[in-house]
C-alpha cells in the first residue's frame, strides 16, 4: 500500500530530475556559454533574441521576430508612432515628397482591369498617346488582368526609376485590336492643392488635400492666380486633410498672420519648448478668410485652423476636427527601414493641446469619428461637451477648448432629414459613383464635345432613364425607400451624378464647381461673407 501511494512522488521526482538534467546538458554547450559571457554588457532584449536564435527547439526567423516585437512595443506607446519596413517607408515618403518616378497616370481597378482615369498633362503616358478610358491589358508582355490585380501590384509595375521603359498593351473602346505603347518613366509631380478657382467675382476657393513638401509653394501660386482674377476674400478648404509636414503648415499659416504672431509651439519630455512665429508679411493678412474643417481634418490642418482661431483671424466653419496634437519625427533605422516616433506635443497660441484621449485601444481611437454619429454630435453641436479645465480665451475674448480637436466657430451639422435616407444609402453604396464612371466611360467622345464643365452643366440633362437604371442597381443591393424619399433622392442624385461625370471628363475642378449646390458647408461660408 505504501509503495502504491509513493509512486506519484517518485514519478514527480524523476520528471524534476529529467528537467534538471536537461538544463545541465543545455548549459554545457558553447552557445549558452557565450550567452553567459554576455553578462551585464547586453540588455534583456539582446539576451532573449540571442537565446531564441541559438537555443530554440525549431528554426526561427529572427529578423521577423524583431520586427514583430518592435511593432508590438510601438503599438503600446501612442496611436501615431509607427515602424515602417523599407518598401512601405519608400511609398509613404513619396506620398509627401511632391513627386515620384513613373508613367504619369491616375487609375482605378475596374472589373479586374486597370482603367486609366486621367493622364498627367505633359507626362510620359500623355506624350505617347495614352488616353483616359484606356485599359491596361499587358505589362511587359505579361497578362495584367484578373482577380489578383490590386493597387500595390499596379504601382510596382508602373512606377520605376526615371529613364527606364515599360511596355504596355492597351484596350481602347472603339478599336478592335490592342494598342502597343512603350513608355519612358520620368519624374511625375504630385499636387496637394486639389483645386483653386473663383466661386464668384470676389470669392476665391482653395482645396488642400494634404501638407506635402511643395504645399506652401503650391498654395502661394494658387493665391496669386486668384488675386489676379479679382479675389477679395478666400474660403480655404481643409476638410479631410489628414496633415503632413509641420513646416508647410507653419508657412501657410504665416501667409494669414502679421509678422511676430505666434503660430504654434511644441514641447516633449526630451524636447525643449520651441516657439514658431510668423516671420514675414503674409500675402493674405488683409484678406477675409473662412477655414473649412471636419472630422477628417487632422494634425497640420489643425495647426493652421488653431493658429488662425487663436489669433482671432478669420472664421472656422464646419465640424469638430480629428484631434491629433502629437508631433512625429522620422528616424532612419538602416536598410531602408524607418521609425516615425512621437517626440513632442504641439500647442496652439493660447496654450491648447487639442490631442483627444487615447486609452491604448488603437482601433477605437482611429475610428472615434464614427462614434460621433451614435452620440449625435454629427447632427447637433449640443451633443458636444468640453471640460471647463480645457477652456482657453483668445486675445479677442473668444472662448476656445482643448483636449479634443478644433471646435469651429460656426458649426455645420450633417442634414438629419429622413427624406434623404434613400439618397444617403445609394451614395454610401457607391451606386451613384459607379454609375457615373460607367456612363462617362461609355459616352466619353460625346461628352467631350461639350467643351468644358460650364457648357456641360447647362446643356446635359439627367434623364428618367438614367434614374431608373440607378434605381435598378439599388434594387439589386436591396436598398429600398418611400416614394417621397425617392423623389428627394432623384433631385440630389441628378446634380451629384453630373458632378461625378464632369470630373471623369473635365477634371477635379469641374467636380467641385458642379458639386457646389450640394455642399452645405461651402454655402454656409458664403452666407457668412455676405
Amino acid at each position: 500500500m505504501k509503495r502504491r501511494y509513493l509512486t506519484p512522488v517518485w514519478l514527480a521526482l524523476a520528471v524534476a530530475f529529467g528537467v534538471l538534467l536537461g538544463i545541465v546538458i543545455v548549459g554545457s554547450n558553447g552557445a549558452t556559454a557565450t550567452y553567459i559571457n554576455m553578462g551585464g554588457n547586453a540588455n534583456l532584449v539582446d539576451k532573449v533574441f540571442y537565446l531564441l536564435q541559438n537555443e530554440y527547439v525549431d528554426t526561427v526567423n529572427i529578423q521577423q521576430l524583431q520586427v514583430d516585437a518592435v511593432n508590438s512595443v510601438i503599438d503600446e506607446m501612442d496611436p501615431h508612432s509607427e515602424y515602417f519596413e523599407p518598401e512601405v517607408l519608400e511609398e509613404v515618403n513619396q506620398d509627401l515628397q511632391g513627386s515620384f518616378e513613373g508613367i504619369g497616370v491616375t487609375f482605378r481597378i475596374e472589373k479586374d482591369t486597370v482603367a486609366i482615369i486621367s493622364t498627367i498633362k505633359g507626362g510620359p503616358s500623355e506624350k505617347v498617346g495614352i488616353r483616359a478610358g484606356d485599359r491596361i491589358v499587358y505589362v511587359d508582355d505579361s497578362l495584367f488582368v484578373g482577380k489578383n490585380i490590386n493597387n500595390n501590384k499596379v504601382m510596382k509595375a508602373l512606377k520605376g526609376q526615371r529613364g527606364t521603359k515599360v511596355k504596355v498593351r492597351i484596350m481602347r473602346r472603339g478599336v478592335s485590336e490592342l494598342l502597343d505603347f512603350t513608355i519612358t518613366r520620368d519624374v511625375i509631380p504630385t499636387y496637394s492643392v486639389d483645386v483653386a478657382y473663383m466661386l464668384n467675382p470676389t470669392t476665391g476657393y482653395i482645396k488642400l488635400q494634404k501638407f506635402t513638401a511643395t504645399s506652401h509653394k503650391e498654395f502661394v501660386e494658387a493665391v496669386k492666380k486668384l488675386q489676379k482674377q479679382g479675389m477679395q476674400e478666400l474660403i480655404f478648404d481643409l476638410r479631410g486633410n489628414t496633415g503632413g509636414y509641420l513646416v508647410e503648415a507653419v508657412d501657410i499659416a504665416d501667409e494669414f498672420l502679421p509678422k511676430g504672431s505666434l503660430i504654434v509651439y511644441t514641447q516633449g519630455e526630451h524636447r525643449d519648448r520651441q516657439y514658431v512665429f510668423a516671420r514675414r508679411r503674409g500675402s493674405l493678412e488683409d484678406t477675409p478668410v473662412m477655414i473649412l474643417i471636419d472630422e477628417g481634418s487632422a494634425s497640420a490642418s489643425e495647426i493652421v485652423a488653431g493658429a488662425l482661431q487663436d489669433n482671432d483671424r478669420g472664421t472656422i466653419i464646419g465640424r469638430r476636427s480629428f484631434g491629433k496634437g502629437l508631433v512625429q519625427e522620422q528616424f532612419d533605422l538602416g536598410n531602408g527601414a524607418g521609425l516615425r516616433l512621437t517626440v513632442a506635443r504641439y500647442y496652439t497660441p493660447t496654450g491648447r493641446c487639442i490631442q483627444k484621449p487615447y486609452d491604448g485601444d488603437r482601433e477605437k481611437y482611429l475610428y472615434e469619428s464614427y462614434d460621433r454619429y451614435t452620440t449625435g454630435e454629427m447632427f447637433s453641436a449640443d451633443s458636444i461637451h468640453f471640460a471647463d479645465s480645457l477652456k482657453y480665451t483668445t486675445p479677442g475674448g473668444k472662448v476656445v477648448y482643448g483636449g479634443g480637436g478644433i471646435m469651429p466657430d460656426v458649426y455645420v451639422p450633417l442634414p438629419q432629414d429622413s427624406t434623404r435616407y434613400f439618397f444617403n444609402m445609394i451614395v454610401n453604396a457607391s451606386i451613384v459613383f459607379q454609375y457615373a464612371f460607367d456612363y462617362a466611360d461609355a459616352h466619353r467622345e460625346q461628352l467631350l464635345k461639350y467643351g468644358d464643365e460650364i457648357n456641360f452643366d447647362k446643356q446635359f440633362a439627367f434623364t428618367d432613364m438614367m434614374w431608373n437604371e440607378i434605381l435598378a442597381e439599388a434594387k439589386k443591393k436591396q436598398i429600398t425607400g418611400t416614394s417621397e424619399q425617392k423623389a428627394v433622392a432623384k433631385t440630389l442624385t441628378a446634380q451629384l451624378c453630373k458632378a461625378y461625370i464632369a470630373r471623369d471628363i473635365f477634371g477635379d475642378e469641374a467636380f467641385y464647381k458642379l458639386y457646389e449646390p450640394l455642399d452645405e458647408m461651402l454655402k454656409e461660408a458664403l452666407r457668412h461673407f455676405d
